[in-house]
């Protein structure tokens, strides 16, 4: 059989009368779509539920998958230890996921977290699903730091081990939409929020589910989202197959926005390989942008790639323009990959004789000795993006009234600590985030008073 369907539900414990205890009225509209969607699962009889949560082990570069027999929980911490879940895990098709994550070297299996208690992005969905079928067994997966398009490709890896295995499979995706719509919301208020919340429920209502890759991460961050990767393991669950789509509701009443819609499959579709049509994209988006790329952002590339490659660092190329070979400065080689930094290493002063050889040494440093990230590798030099930034002389200043998070970069130094942040950054707005980013990065409190400030200007080349 294979996927058969998919649902898309927030996971509000207030939304369980036990646990709202009358207040769980205000979001009634959601409470019947919920049950609406529970009846569609019991509709579609899945011997495998494979839900998808914010709130399971989360680790940066790995996906977790629930191990062992069963699992139980109760929703204890919000005020209701009488409400109890319990399931048997489908050990069978953990074992085949696993099995084949392994084979593609994909980032995926049950190390890690053992604990077998299930979280609420879990029992949310089953508390509504049981109330109308339980002939299932489950499989839980947790979210990771990893990209957005390495959560479509593990929904596609969900997907063929349902059809190798002739399961009938549901895939629930758990997750909430913006939590910053109202200023007396659990976040507060963000104009993100809304943004994010409106273009969220237009693209799963439409069902165009390759648009949830284009999402920029900054706008996720900003919107205080936790469902997007959730939505995007459905969506590679979904991938290829023709869908009917009913989108039953969105409310934000509480601050938090809650959207519902379910997916049944009908068949095949070709043309709704979304994650083919995204990579597409990028491919055609990567290679105009790479012959836009200037001398400085060229002498980068070609630095890492013999570097990566090779081994070997290249000597400074005859054709550079003369100011590269004349001028003495500072210089950072960001890299990033589907929208998300890859690594960023750079020199406050002039290192090397000139920006050229600076350019070359930081470029093999942001690729191969940034501590965030692990080497880049040959696979992945297709999919770069690099931009340099040459910095100019940097001047003390005596207030912070001085910066501009546009304009300037900043240097907050204090004793032999010393921080710094380049300016015009997506997802930095204030002054304040800059400051409190510079000085976590030379290990200071967020708030350390008694540091010394200094600003430059750069010059940034793509």
């Amino acid at each position: 059989m294979g996927i058969v369907g998919g649902i898309m539900v927030p996971h509000p414990p207030l939304i369980v009368p036990e646990v709202g205890q009358g207040e769980e009225r205000i979001i009634e509209e959601t409470t019947k779509a919920y049950h609406e969607a529970a009846r569609f699962v019991a509709e579609l009889s899945p011997e495998t539920i494979v839900l998808s949560t914010p709130h399971s082990v989360l680790y940066a570069d790995y996906f977790h998958i629930s191990p062992g027999m069963s699992a139980h929980g109760d929703f204890a911490q919000f005020r209701a230890p009488q409400v109890k879940i319990a399931v048997d895990y489908d050990t069978q098709f953990v074992e085949a996921l696993c099995s084949y994550a392994d084979l593609q070297g994909f980032p995926a299996g049950t190390f890690g977290e053992r604990n077998a208690l299930l979280d609420h992005g879990t029992m949310v969905p089953l508390y509504f699903i049981n109330q109308y079928y339980t002939s299932y067994r489950l499989v839980r997966i947790g979210l990771s730091g990893l990209s957005l398009a390495e959560h479509f490709r593990i929904g596609m890896m969900i997907r063929k081990r349902a059809e190798e295995l002739n399961r009938r499979v549901v895939y629930v995706a758990s997750g909430d939409l913006s939590h910053r719509l109202q200023k007396d919301g659990p976040y507060g208020f963000h104009p993100s929020g809304p943004v994010y919340d409106e273009r969220i429920m237009d693209v799963m209502g439409r069902g165009d589910l390759e648009e949830l890759l284009d999402f920029e991460e900054d706008l996720c961050e900003k919107a205080s989202e936790c469902g997007h990767r959730s939505f995007c393991m459905m969506a590679g669950a979904l991938d290829g197959a023709a869908v009917d789509i009913t989108r039953y509701s969105h409310q934000d009443v509480t601050g938090v926005g809650y959207g519902i819609c379910t997916y049944r499959v009908r068949g095949t579709d070709d043309a709704r390989h979304y994650l083919q049509k995204w990579e597409e994209k990028q491919e055609a988006r990567l290679k105009e942008k790479k012959e836009a790329e200037d001398a400085y952002v060229r002498l980068a590339r070609a630095s890492l790639e013999a570097y990566i490659t090779k081994k070997e660092q290249i000597e400074v190329p005859e054709d550079v323009p003369e100011e590269m070979l004349k001028k003495r400065a500072g210089a950072f080689v960001s890299l990033h990959k589907e929208g998300r930094l890859r690594g960023c290493i750079g020199t406050i002063g002039p290192v090397q004789d000139n920006v050229a050889k600076e350019i070359i040494e930081n470029a093999i440093s942001a690729s191969t000795r940034d501590p965030r990230f692990e080497p880049v590798t040959i696979e992945e030099l297709p999919y770069l993006e690099y931009s340099v930034d040459v910095l100019g002389d940097t001047e003390m200043i005596d207030s912070p009234a001085q910066l501009d998070v546009k304009r300037y970069g900043v240097i907050v130094t204090k004793g032999a600590k010393r921080g710094l942040l380049l300016p015009n950054l997506d997802g930095v707005d204030t002054v304040e985030e800059q400051l409190s980013i510079a000085r976590r990065k030379a290990g200071l409190r967020s708030d350390e008073a008694g540091c010394t400030l200094e600003r430059f200007e750069v010059v940034r080349h793509y």
